[in-house]
């Protein structure tokens, strides 16, 4: 899949010491490579975004053993499965102590915020995750919200609301374009954008009668963006920007999902935006939970509005985004193993710089018929096997045939020397894929190709 992407450092997109962002104290000298160990990796969670991480580690040498639990169709065909209750702590833990993993690296937002993490720790095992206070950043959308306050990060104006009776005057407080979202984890999912008052009272409504929490926040101009950062507690190392396409259907559409395509890099984004965003939102956010005395140890996604005011926060996830990691780990030619056992150890100042391949990736997924409503599941899947083709709902019959097994199914990852080349390798790869039923958006990345994504002007 990258064989015609050259392998080059990226000057601005390098790995550095925070201290050379102008925030903390400078970090140890990154010139040398470390003496990385061989390593057993014990990846968490049965996604796509799994099955990138799990590829990813596979083609790094020093992995001398890998298994990914539960894991799906694919991954299985590169690491040891194993049947696992991933939001079980104590389970993840006792898997890890088994395995005799030397690193565990937890994909899924819901261990993390259950405490999987604290529980590897806890057994002497380097964890690539957050511990259960620090994972609230995304467990608690009120807590990212007091965090964000704290530290000055910029964000929406917000509110809380946990009693209908409060309801009708905080929408109308807030006004068109209502943004309601549930305050808990949704899978993405939980979210309202309407200028509608009755659809978004109704979401609202329906959150609250469920017995969560509802926040409403103003609406944010400008494209969003998300920019993940691998983080030790106190040094921020940013990756490649992204964007992903939440809504089910063309032109964004439809209901929203957990995620229907994303690509990487932005070349509509300004040169200065990592290093923007890292100065002013992500190192603060990370010392003010250092601060709090729940350091941030894994991989802090930031999802972004990108708006006439410079970049605002959307969200914090305190794991990696689907679908946007099958695009951004396409193009990382960083070895994956040292990369993260250096956060989950807290030496990524050490880490030498990371490397990315020139050019672009595109991801679009194939969803299973029904999705995001109760999808259509047990069919024949054609081409899952194939290059460039990432499993998420899937599971391998007795048979050896791989059959759907979930909504969103499959991730098909393209690449390419520029934007329009990496969407023509993916949407070709997609036409490779047979699923009876199955549907995905034709037009992922097709706005930023035809140069129709901007950052609206500062009035």
């Amino acid at each position: 899949m990258h064989g015609s992407l050259r392998t080059v450092p990226v000057g601005a997109m390098r790995a550095r010491p925070v201290g050379e962002l102008g925030q903390g104290s400078p970090g140890r000298p990154t010139e040398q490579p470390l003496p990385w160990s061989p390593v057993r990796v014990l990846v968490i969670g049965s996604g796509a975004r799994e099955h990138a991480l799990v590829l990813a580690l596979s083609r790094d040498p020093a992995v001398t053993a890998l298994a990914c639990a539960p894991g799906n169709a694919g991954t299985a065909t590169l690491a040891e499965p194993s049947v696992l209750e991933v939001g079980d702590p104590a389970a993840v833990a006792s898997l890890a102590r088994r395995w005799k993993a030397d690193l565990v690296v937890i994909g899924p937002e819901v261990p993390l915020v259950a405490g999987a993490a604290d529980a590897v720790c806890a057994a002497g095992i380097p964890c690539f995750g957050p511990s259960r206070d620090a994972a609230r950043i995304e467990g608690s959308k009120a807590f990212a919200k007091d965090v964000m306050t704290a530290a000055g990060v910029p964000t929406a104006r917000s509110e809380v609301v946990d009693n209908p009776a409060r309801l009708d005057a905080a929408l109308t407080h807030f006004g068109a374009p209502y943004v309601v979202k549930d305050d808990g984890l949704a899978a993405g999912k939980g979210v309202v954008v309407t200028s509608d008052l009755d659809a978004a009272r109704m979401h609202a409504m329906n959150l609250l009668d469920d017995g969560h929490p509802v926040l409403l926040e103003s609406f944010l101009d400008g494209p969003e963006a998300s920019l993940f950062c691998l983080v030790d507690g106190d040094t921020v190392v940013p990756l490649l920007p992204a964007q992903d396409f939440k809504r089910v259907g063309d032109g964004d559409t439809g209901p929203n999902t957990g995620g229907m395509g994303a690509y990487a890099p932005l070349p509509w984004a300004p040169p200065n935006l990592v290093d923007d965003v890292v100065t002013r939102i992500v190192q603060p956010t990370v010392d003010e939970l250092a601060r709090r005395g729940t350091p941030f140890t894994g991989l802090l996604y930031a999802g972004l509005a990108l708006t006439s005011a410079g970049p605002q926060v959307v969200e914090f996830n305190c794991r990696f985004g689907d679908p946007e990691t099958q695009a951004v780990l396409a193009l990382l030619r960083t070895p994956m193993a040292g990369l993260l056992l250096a956060a989950a150890t807290g030496r990524l100042a050490e880490h030498p710089p990371l490397e990315w391949a020139e050019g672009a990736a595109v991801t679009v997924v194939v969803a299973a018929e029904g999705y995001p409503g109760r999808p259509r599941t047990g069919d024949v899947i054609g081409g899952a096997d194939a290059e460039g083709v990432l499993h998420a709902g899937t599971r391998r019959r007795d048979d050896g045939e791989v059959v759907s097994a979930g909504g969103r199914v499959l991730s098909v990852v393209g690449t390419g020397p520029d934007l329009d080349a990496a969407r023509e390798d993916a949407y070709r790869r997609v036409a490779g894929v047979h699923l009876t039923g199955s549907h995905h958006r034709t037009d992922i990345a097709l706005r930023a190709v035809q140069g129709e994504v901007a950052i609206p002007a500062d009035a």
